[in-house]
């Protein structure tokens, strides 16, 4: 029992320090090489922890080699723009100034249908909005519309915007964030004020407090 224990801790530290070195994506942004690294990686893991029998070292041998293989692919893949097309492919203009690329469906295998569905996800029915749509290497599909489909921003409106900063967690689900609230410039008695202005007793009442750079708070009270 302990060495099943025991030898699953160790493999799940590993697997879980290749995911680290994949960085933070979710699956549908992993790169071909990245989600191959990691299905072969949890085969390699689950044979040795459902079978005493197998060494460990018969699972973390390859896992370390893939890994290490990894790290050499990233640095080859930062140094070399030839590689990384190679390994990682290249973007596909499926939609270019309101037309549709058909070779390049054609090559992506993108159907007709997956492309409106993923141009409907972003907003869009009309394709003649569209300046261009790009089927990315992670097989996303990022789409720019033309300059007078865009939202008006403030600068195009010439508004004169405060910047808010970046919103900090002061209390979390009752329990105060003390190093978010002093990086923020103030006390426990300011925090006290304004949970007053607010109709919170004390901190056990409040589920998320947010407060940016320009004092702006937003505050949600637990419910009863």
């Amino acid at each position: 029992m302990f060495t099943g224990l025991t030898r699953t801790v160790i493999l799940y530290i590993l697997i879980i320090a290749g995911v680290r070195l994949m960085g933070k994506r979710q699956v549908g942004e992993l790169e071909p090489s990245e989600l191959v690294l990691s299905l072969i990686i949890a085969d390699l893991a689950s044979v040795p922890m459902q079978d005493y029998g197998i060494p460990l070292l018969t699972g973390i041998v390859p896992i370390l080699t893939l890994l290490s293989l990894t790290m050499i692919l990233s640095v080859l893949t930062m140094k070399s723009v030839r590689f990384r097309a190679v390994l990682c492919g290249r973007p596909s203009i499926i939609v270019q100034n309101g037309a549709i690329n058909q070779q390049e469906m054609d090559k992506t295998r993108l159907t007709v249908d997956e492309l409106l569905e993923e141009l409907r996800c972003k907003g869009y029915t009309d394709l003649s909005q569209i300046k261009y749509a790009i089927l990315e290497t992670n097989g996303q599909l990022s789409v720019l519309p033309y300059a007078n489909q865009k939202p008006p921003t403030a600068q195009d409106m010439k508004l004169s915007v405060e910047e808010g900063g970046l919103p900090r967690v002061v209390v979390s689900d009752g329990r105060l964030m003390e190093h978010n609230l002093k990086s923020l410039g103030h006390d426990r008695p300011w925090l006290d004020k304004q949970l007053a202005q607010r109709g919170c007793r004390d901190l056990k009442t409040v589920f998320l407090m947010l407060v940016d750079e320009a004092d702006a708070v937003y505050l949600a009270k637990k419910e009863p």
